[in-house]
């Protein structure tokens, strides 16, 4: 079975650690071979908690975020480059890149659609729970061809009051307009938060994607010669 990686990223003033139950919901086979990485955020003073230090993979200059609220581009570029180090690493240690998938909830879902859109492969999937485009339209050009391959899965509850939903709602069009295919999940009721319902979607989302290795193809094929010769 190929190995699966998953990266999660937790929203601001979070951990890494703290998320790390989200994996026991994961029970599929099919990703019994996974590697789950939960990275923590490093200490930055975010600008909308009035400057105070906290976990924060960059700066947010406003919450609640509405639709056209103002944002730090270049703290989220440079974040990018932390993530792709990492998935880097992990494509070094023979994983394939479409079986790379990243997740992040809120500040951490804004940073997954920024880092899949500028990796230059095209990945398995980056799902984005309750999180804002954290990039100005200009960025779309610099999207690579392959990234723009890598399917978007957005998920975000109708009465968020931290990340409003006309946040989530405003990415469709933009995305649509890079030429990026992304599936909207609207959870009526839910605020801003995560709940098992949306873990269990991204699941058999993330199933649906898999890309067999190489090996277990061959022997796939290997088991018809044998039963076609012995018929």
């Amino acid at each position: 079975m190929a190995r699966t990686f998953i990266l999660w990223l937790h929203g601001l003033g979070d951990s890494g650690p703290a998320n790390e139950h989200i994996k026991m919901v994961f029970k599929s086979p099919e990703l019994s071979n996974t590697r789950w990485l939960f990275p923590s955020a490093p200490p930055n003073p975010v600008t909308c908690n009035n400057g105070w230090v906290m976990p924060s993979w960059f700066d947010v200059p406003e919450l609640p975020f509405r639709a056209g609220s103002p944002i730090d581009e270049s703290s989220v570029l440079q974040a990018v480059k932390n993530v792709h180090a990492i998935i880097d690493q992990e494509i070094s240690q023979g994983t394939n890149p479409e079986n790379v998938f990243i997740c992040g909830l809120s500040q951490g879902g804004a940073l997954t659609l920024a880092s899949v859109l500028l990796y230059p492969k095209t990945l398995g999937g980056g799902a984005v729970l309750s999180g804002w485009v954290p990039f100005s339209s200009s960025v779309i050009s610099q999207f690579p061809e392959e990234a723009k391959k890598t399917p978007i899965l957005w998920s975000h509850g109708t009465d968020d009051k931290l990340v409003l939903f006309e946040a989530g709602q405003a990415a469709l069009p933009l995305l649509q307009l890079a030429g990026v295919t992304c599936e909207f999940k609207a959870y009526p009721g839910l605020g801003h938060s995560i709940c098992n319902k949306e873990l269990l979607y991204i699941e058999s989302w993330i199933k649906r994607r898999l890309k067999k290795s190489p090996s277990s193809t061959c022997l796939h094929l290997s088991c018809l010669k044998k039963i076609f010769h012995s018929s």
